[in-house]
């Protein structure tokens, strides 16, 4: 975001938030925080956009201003790529619960980008299509003169990804050109050619082209343009290395280790693709060993990181080089870290295998030493082990951010590298979108999906393309009344998404495999690893060689409790036990009697929990 005055705003490094409390640091269950924190965000987030938010006096109607902040750091403007991620939460939300004052806000956010884009601007005229290219303008939507990183090309993408999952939605319920060239990133630093910004045009040329079809018109260029994108963004993966270059073509000084490869993992999340790494999804081995290097860059600079090994979750920052309020983690990065590895859970767990390839295989050597390259099937102990410990990493990562943010919910930009204090922006809106997609992801809700048979196909031969647009003001600019769900048609956001406008939860489907989290209260010493086995493949068949490790994650002196979830069959009779393994492999059982426990079937049911404590 926002940051052409770097070096003026550098000493500014310790300034917190204005009017937030000093944040004491605290360990969170984090189901229980997610549920306290889900209404505070949602209002939060709302109360940013115009023109009847609570922080929203003077904004115009459908705009989104970044943080009610005015000084220190001024972010009341409306930002094209901000307004596009936060609409595309929101119509996720909208699209798993109906709801009209969701509908009205995505109304007038159409409306309102009818009228910004004929806006012309310093990136140039609506005619000539360069000022779809401006990056933000003022809170009323006029344009925004003042000196900045211009053109940014991922704004109009990112817009038209939001706005067709919208056209999904309507669709399904009976309702019926500047690739080639540089601009600057998303964090609004570089000029050059962003990760990001490519692999966002690329989804929106495939989306852009089925939903023509889908309405009966034509897209031209768009299927000719996307697979030329596609090809492209290959060109980012350091493969010596096992990450993205997020910025090519310039920005020369960083290293090009940076959650802007993330994001873009998330935000192009479709589990159709499964696995595939030419779109750089979330379970790729590409994506999964970029995890692992970006992450890894903060481990060492940040205090509040020191003492976090390998396998533990880290404040999450841009990137190592940032000098921006003195370079602190960012809430929305940490969350991102989260979201990409419940993503990777998602189709895991629907794909009912793990692959670990050489390029992922530090990834997974991080969270279980010893494992080897693979297919691990999900009767596999393996796999098992694989979810529970990637489970237990991205609750981490949601533990971080909570550990910063303070009592009452709010959500700043950034936290203080040293004492998690809040930093820059207050309630910055991207901060309240980022964590309700976390909030979503981690209980199976996605959205609806991009992709087609072609979408992940990579031409042999890239050349450089281009078409020529048209750009015609918007006419129908109002809606018909009532567009409320079909009767009989579902309202729910797809857990299986196999079609974009298939949603599902009007049938209730009685579950395969449900999410089990066990916790364990076990008195440990240094260098004890608290474990679980049982009389099922997924619990090791009895034998301690294959047992479950449970994380010590949420382990106090006062609360000394290990925890791991697992995917077991819904219905299964299990008998279990927990076991104590010492640094040289010596094993301590706890006494009988076993324990029993039918996972549960119901009709909906997803999770559940064991509390338990050691026999002794």
């Amino acid at each position: 975001m926002r940051f052409s005055s770097i070096l003026s705003l550098g000493g500014l490094a310790v300034q917190s938030v204005s009017g937030l409390p000093g944040t004491l640091e605290k360990r969170v269950n984090v189901d229980q925080w997610i549920q306290q924190e889900l209404p505070i965000a949602r209002a939060q987030l709302l109360c940013n956009i115009g023109p009847n938010g609570c922080n929203s006096a003077g904004v115009a109607s459908g705009l989104v201003i970044a943080s009610p902040s005015k000084s220190d750091p001024d972010y009341f403007f409306h930002w094209t790529r901000d307004a596009g991620l936060v609409f595309k939460a929101i119509i996720d939300l909208f699209v798993e619960n109906y709801d009209a004052g969701l509908q009205q806000n995505i109304q007038n956010f159409i409306v309102g980008q009818a009228k910004l884009q004929t806006v012309n601007n310093p990136s140039g005229s609506f005619s000539s299509g360069a000022g779809l290219g401006e990056a933000k303008y003022l809170a009323n939507g006029a344009q925004f003169t003042g000196n900045w990183g211009r053109p940014q090309r991922d704004g109009p993408a990112l817009r038209a990804i939001a706005l067709i999952k919208y056209s999904k939605w309507l669709i399904a319920n009976g309702y019926t050109s500047t690739a080639n060239t540089t601009g600057f990133d998303l964090w609004e630093e570089v000029q050059g050619s962003s990760f990001f910004t490519i692999a966002s045009q690329h989804r929106s040329l495939v989306e852009g082209a089925a939903l023509a079809q889908q309405l009966g018109q034509t897209c031209n260029g768009c299927a000719g343009i996307a697979p030329q994108i596609l090809c492209f963004q290959q060109r980012f993966w350091n493969p010596s290395q096992g990450y993205v270059i997020s910025n090519i073509n310039g920005g020369s000084y960083r290293n090009g280790k940076d959650a802007n490869s993330i994001l873009t993992s998330i935000h192009n999340f479709d589990p159709v693709l499964g696995c595939d790494a030419s779109t750089f999804q979330p379970c790729s081995d590409r994506a999964l060993s970029n995890h692992k290097v970006v992450t890894d860059s903060f481990r060492s600079i940040y205090g509040i990181n020191n003492g976090k090994g390998q396998g533990q979750a880290v404040a999450v920052g841009r990137y190592p080089e940032d000098s921006y309020y003195g370079g602190q983690p960012w809430y929305l990065n940490t969350f991102a870290a989260a979201e990409q590895l419940y993503d990777a859970i998602y189709v895991w767990k629907r794909s009912s295998s793990i692959s670990v390839t050489s390029v992922s295989l530090p990834f997974f050597q991080a969270l279980i030493p010893g494992i080897s390259t693979g297919t691990y099937a999900s009767t596999s102990s393996t796999y098992t082990s694989i979810l529970s410990a990637v489970k237990a990493y991205a609750d981490g990562y949601v533990d971080v951010a909570a550990t910063y943010i303070p009592g009452g919910g709010n959500i700043a930009e950034q936290y203080n590298r040293n004492t998690g204090q809040p930093l820059s922006a207050r309630d910055l809106t991207w901060s309240y979108a980022s964590f309700l997609t976390v909030a979503q992801r981690r209980r199976e809700v996605v959205g609806l999906g991009w992709a087609n048979t072609a979408a992940s196909v990579v031409p042999n031969t890239c050349f450089a393309t281009s078409v020529q647009g048209s750009y015609t003001s918007a006419t129908a600019t109002s809606f018909p009344a009532n567009q409320t769900p079909a009767t009989g048609a579902p309202t729910g956001t797809a857990t299986t998404a196999t079609a974009p406008a298939a949603t599902t939860t009007a049938a209730c489907v009685p579950p395969v495999n449900v999410d089990i989290t066990f916790n364990a209260r076990v008195v440990t010493q240094f260098g004890q690893t608290v474990k679980i086995v049982g009389n099922i493949p997924q619990l090791g068949n009895w034998n301690t060689a294959n047992a479950i490790s449970l994380s010590a994650s949420q382990y106090t002196s006062s609360n000394p409790v290990w925890s791991g979830t697992l995917s077991l069959p819904a219905g299964q009779a299990i008998q279990y036990k927990y076991i104590n393994v010492a640094s040289n492999g010596a094993v301590t059982w706890e006494k009988d009697p076993n324990r029993s426990y039918s996972i549960p079937s119901a009709c909906g049911t997803t999770s559940a929990t064991r509390t338990d404590s050691w026999q002794a």
